[in-house]
Order: structure tokens, then sequence, then C-alpha cells
């Protein structure tokens, strides 16, 4: 998995059914040169891949899986599957189309090992938003764990996940809207820094009212949800004006209130929130999420699960699941008609 942050190929190995049996084996996260990271930056700005990019992505990743398999020493034909979500470049769900950059047919060529990509596609065709393809994996995870829950991954763009029951109909996800991507940008701007690290430079900011007025007029909050988001999608809300410290602060609060409008679409409250992804080590975002929302924040590490992999797992599963003619989404999750199957399969 390579996430909106465009910052690493997180590996991750687990023993599933693609169902309820899950067993965790190990992870580890490979990140990508700065250089690379720009020539990512560049192609997102403007909204289009390359054919030498896209060749690019696809060895990183196979690189990274066999010094994966290396560190863990195991061998190729141990593996059964690689769930292969490729790089998001651009996501346009209101327009049917998303772009990610992954090579399947080659990825299964340099590692040996059965493959299984594009996972999008056919939620899309469906007439779903496409996103977020996390939940199901969620639930598989949160079978023995008191509920209603709900589960924010705060990656580029931040989700959640609201499980009210096992029943598919209490399964409900969508993008709650930015994560980290603009804050990062923020910092990278500025400082040469990659992210706000502990949330240090919002604690020392003041929220600026006036452009969080501008945020809450974003037409995405009067839309109800499934609904899903590209990473520009909030582009035009950046602070421009503001000090370094201010408009961390302000981006981290449009982070927060976005998560706190988010809640109220559910039919329960909740009293506790788990989270995902890069946005769970930033204090200042937890503390003042807690302040706003009233909830019990904590890291899914609270849970046994393991925020930083989570979602190369998930993808892990939902090849399993694509392999095994079982859906990858549902119409509370992501808008589609119906449960919908979806991945194309490659074998090495």
């Amino acid at each position: 998995m390579s996430g909106t942050s465009f910052d690493a190929v997180d590996v991750a190995l687990i023993e599933t059914d693609g169902v309820s049996h899950v067993t965790f084996l190990a992870a580890q996260t490979f990140p990508y040169d700065p250089l690379f990271r720009r020539h990512m930056r560049d192609a997102i700005m403007r909204g289009e891949g390359t054919p030498w990019l896209e060749e690019q992505i696809t060895k990183k990743h196979a690189t990274a899986v066999a010094a994966f398999l290396r560190a863990q020493n195991l061998a190729t034909d141990q593996i059964d599957l690689i769930g292969f979500h490729g790089q998001t470049l651009w996501h346009k769900p209101k327009k049917g189309q998303t772009l990610q950059l992954g090579d399947g047919a080659m990825l299964a060529a340099l590692t040996g090992i059965d493959v299984v990509n594009d996972f999008r596609s056919a939620d899309m065709n469906a007439g779903g938003q496409g996103a977020p393809l996390v939940p199901l994996y969620h639930r598989a995870l949160a079978q023995e764990i008191k509920k209603p829950l709900a589960v924010v991954n705060i990656g580029g763009v931040a989700n959640i996940t609201w499980i009210g029951s096992e029943r598919d109909k209490d399964l409900v996800a969508f993008d709650t809207g930015p994560g980290n991507a603009l804050l990062d940008d923020w910092v990278l701007e500025h400082t040469g820094q990659p992210f706000d690290k502990d949330g240090a430079l919002a604690a020392k900011g003041c929220v600026s009212d006036s452009y969080m007025e501008l945020f809450f007029h974003h037409p995405y909050f009067k839309e109800k949800p499934p609904k899903s988001l590209d990473r520009g999608s909030f582009i035009n809300f950046v602070p421009q004006s503001l000090s370094l410290e201010d408009g961390a602060a302000t981006l981290t609060m449009m982070t927060i209130e976005a998560i706190a409008i988010a809640l109220r679409s559910f039919p329960k409250k909740t009293e506790k929130i788990y989270l995902a992804g890069g946005g769970r080590h930033n204090k200042t975002m937890i503390s003042w999420l807690a302040e706003r929302t009233g909830a019990y924040v904590g890291c899914v590490e609270e849970l046994g699960w393991r925020g930083d992999s989570l979602e190369a797992e998930a993808f892990a599963y939902l090849a399993v699941r694509s392999v095994k003619g079982l859906p990858l989404t549902l119409p509370r999750t992501t808008g589609a008609r119906k449960p919908t199957k979806g991945g194309r399969y490659y074998k090495h």
C-alpha cells in the first residue's frame, strides 16, 4: 500500500480466509526517496501519470516485497497472493474516475507471486464512490470489540468507518475531509520538513476563524454519505496569508472539524474513536479531537491493531476476498447499488 501521503510503501503479511479469520504476521515500511516523492507530487499536480512513473512505482513495490521477504526469512513460494493497491494520483468519484498507478502483471512477474490489483473500478462501475475500501477489514478485526465503534484513518485524506453491529446495514463509511495532505504540504513548503512532528507547530498557533468559516461552507459537508474525496479537493482552503504556526493550527482544526461533522451522520452517539494512519502520531490533533467531540480518542494499537500497516493488511484481505468471489464493498460503505466484487487477478 502507498497512500495519498505518497511517502512510502507499506508491506504487511497476514493469514486470512477473507472472512472472519485474520492473523497478523509482520509488517515493514519502505520510504520513498525525496526525489521520487517530488516526481509523484508533480504528477498529482498535473493530474496525470506516465508509463515511466507507473513502471517505477511497480518496481519500487517489487523491491519492497523482496526486501520484506528477506527480512522475514521467507521464500516467494510461501506467499499465496499479493494485494497491490498501487499509487492513487487522483480520485474523482462524481465523474466516475479514479487513477491508481501500478502494473499488476509486471508486479507478478517481478515477484514471482500472484497479484490482485485494481480494487476500485468495479465499485465505481456499480455506481459507487470506489472508496473507502478498508471497512470490511475493520469489521473483521472488530468482531470481539464493543460497538458502536468509530475508526478514523487520518492519511492524506481522512476517512471514517462506523461499526454499529456485525450486520451489513450497520457498517457505514466515507471520507470525512482533509487528513494530513494539506498540513504536510504547508509544513514542507515553509520548513522543508515533511510533517508537523507531534503537532508542535499547530500547538503554538492560533486557529483562523475566517478560514474556518470558509471551510464550513464547502459543499462537500452538505452531501450525504457515502461520499469520497480527492487529495486536492480542499486545496483552495490552504490559508496562504497566515504564519507558519497559525496555518498549521488552522489546517489541523479543519481535519478535526470535518471528523466532528462526520460523527453527526451516525444513528448512535460514538463514545470511542480510534485513530489509524499518520495522524495518530499528532498529539495536538488527538487532544483537539477529544475536546471537540467529547469522545474518548485513542489509537488503534489499544485494540491490538497496527495503525501504520492497517491499510496494507486490508488490501491483502481484500485480495483474498477477490479470488474467492466475495464482495469488496457494500452500499453503505461506497454507495454502490449492491454488494460489489472487484479486483483483477494476475498469475506470476
